[in-house]
């Protein structure tokens, strides 16, 4: 089933950031997301044949029409404004429709949105007063529910319901805040690019769209005074800007790593990480890489390098933390720590009611965020779920790496992930399930068995000589030349030194 689109009626430029909310609301709500999409007229791809009034045009398309009136009435378009003549288009049309009306005092509204009000009024709507985006969100949450499923039969789960709730009690207004000192174009191109592209309903929109289009269709940008300027909300700064640390110090990512148990006055290695959130989480990873061991484990033909830690469960752990700390305390940083035999990721903030330690422990349960916005263009990014399960996938990966379980804590304000290490004894590491070496089968099959042996010994000692092969093989000097010469050509080898003391050692990146 095509998701039902929902018409978002308005006064763009007075209420562009409630706009910009309910389009965050139901780009991150677990059921709205399954069976809806908000439509700004402004966002909506060009006619080929632009028409007069385009913007019903665009309605007639739409399943739902949700009305949000303030003081202003807006330019008229002939003799009613715009949001006037989209209200009784909807009428026409017989679209399901729900109204909000901003503030309690409608002596300061204009003439002609009190003639608005007074009409819908008059066609027995009921409306819903609200007062700023944060109490517009439950309300309008609990409306939109409530019309799937009286007119479309689409309930929401008990799950989906406490799910959603949650989510808005958890949520913070700091991900929200809109920053009007900043333009779109000041992001990162490149990572905008890629979320356009992950949210275009095809080819076409991701083509006419631009990018401050694209973030506003997810509550994560509010068109600013011209027609193609926009400003990102907080939320998208932090995982688009090129330093976001810059202007909120606290979104530093602090990286140590120690050579004992415990911290240690020296550090072997540090970074301050400042970096739209997907650059930061690869930054993190890398230095865990740089600074933990790698043993060597020989597998057929292939000499495999394995990692300390498995970087499923490292990456899990860490977009948890950016994705559902708090940033509203502008002093506490996530910190990473590597030491010896652990690595501790830990991010300011317990988890959010109604969850608690011993619920995230055995799993199963439902999730929410203090971060939606960043939680859900994460996931949208392909690089976290929001599905309950990222702990269970955490204890799995590090169980199938032949490590222990990570352990969940909280310390001094912090959310604590703790994932144990092998601590010296490399052998209990596991050969992650279809890893594969530079030697295929292709071109293992290439190979004779005086080859392959060579491949091994050249893997565990290190070198090989040509003398080597004569008195472990018994073979001619002419047939060793030979067999070295075809791993030589297949780039397996690399001859160090001419004549009798060359030697053959395994080729570079293999």
């Amino acid at each position: 089933m095509a998701p039902l689109r929902i018409f978002i009626s308005s006064v763009q430029k007075e209420l562009e950031l409630e706009r910009a909310a309910v389009a965050g609301l139901i780009a991150t709500d677990p059921f709205l997301l399954q069976h809806c999409v908000p439509v700004l007229f402004e966002k909506e791809p060009p006619a080929a044949r632009p028409a007069a009034r385009g913007y019903l045009t665009t309605l007639r398309g739409c399943h739902l029409y949700v009305l949000m009136v303030a003081n202003e009435y807006g330019q008229p378009d002939g003799e009613l404004s715009a949001t006037h003549l989209e209200y009784r288009e909807a009428q026409r049309l017989k679209l399901p429709t729900i109204v909000f009306i901003k503030g309690h005092k409608d002596e300061t509204r204009s003439e002609g949105m009190r003639a608005l009000i007074a009409e819908a009024r008059q066609d027995g709507f009921k409306y819903v007063r609200f007062h700023d985006r944060e109490d517009l969100k439950p309300a309008m949450l609990d409306a939109l529910r409530r019309a799937l499923a009286e007119e479309f039969n689409l309930k929401a789960t008990p799950a989906e319901v406490a799910e959603g709730h949650h989510q808005i009690e958890a949520a913070s207004a700091f991900e929200a805040g809109v920053l009007a000192g900043v333009l779109v174009d000041a992001l990162t191109e490149e990572l905008v690019a890629k979320f356009n592209h992950a949210t275009a309903k095809n080819q076409v929109e991701q083509l006419w769209r631009n990018d401050g289009q694209a973030l506003v269709s997810r509550g994560l940008a509010v068109r600013g005074g011209g027609a193609d300027l926009f400003h990102p909300t907080v939320a998208a700064y932090l995982l688009f800007g090129e330093r976001p640390a810059d202007r909120f110090p606290q979104c530093e990512i602090l990286v140590d790593a120690y050579d004992d148990v415990r911290i240690g006055g020296r550090p072997k290695g540090q970074a301050t990480i400042n970096a739209p959130l997907p650059h930061a989480l690869e930054q993190v990873l890398k230095f865990i890489d740089d600074h933990t061991f790698h043993p060597r484990r020989v597998v057929g033909l292939n000499n495999l390098r394995l990692d300390e830690y498995p970087v499923a469960a490292l990456r899990e752990a860490l977009v948890n933390a950016v994705a559902h700390r708090t940033y509203d305390d502008r002093a506490r940083k996530v910190l990473v720590r590597v030491y010896s035999d652990r690595v501790e990721i830990a991010n300011p903030g317990y988890p959010p009611q109604p969850l608690t330690l011993a619920k995230l422990r055995k799993g199963g349960y439902i999730p929410c965020s203090r971060n939606p916005l960043i939680a859900q263009t994460l996931a949208t990014l392909g690089l976290m779920e929001q599905r309950g399960s990222g702990f269970a996938r955490m204890r799995e990966a590090m169980l199938n790496h032949g490590l222990e379980a990570p352990t969940l804590g909280q310390q001094d304000g912090f959310f604590v992930v703790t994932l144990p290490g092998p601590a010296g004894n490399y052998e209990r590491l596991t050969v992650p399930a279809g890893a594969s070496g530079p030697i295929t089968p292709a071109v293992e099959a290439q190979l004779n068995e005086r080859q392959k042996k060579i491949l091994i010994e050249v893997q565990k000692s290190g070198t090989v000589t040509s003398g080597w092969c004569r008195k472990k093989f018994g073979v001619a000097l002419l047939t060793v030349q030979r067999d070295l010469a075809g791993l030589t050509s297949l780039g397996l080898l690399d001859p160090t030194g001419k004549g009798r003391g060359a030697r053959y050692v395994l080729k570079a990146g293999r």
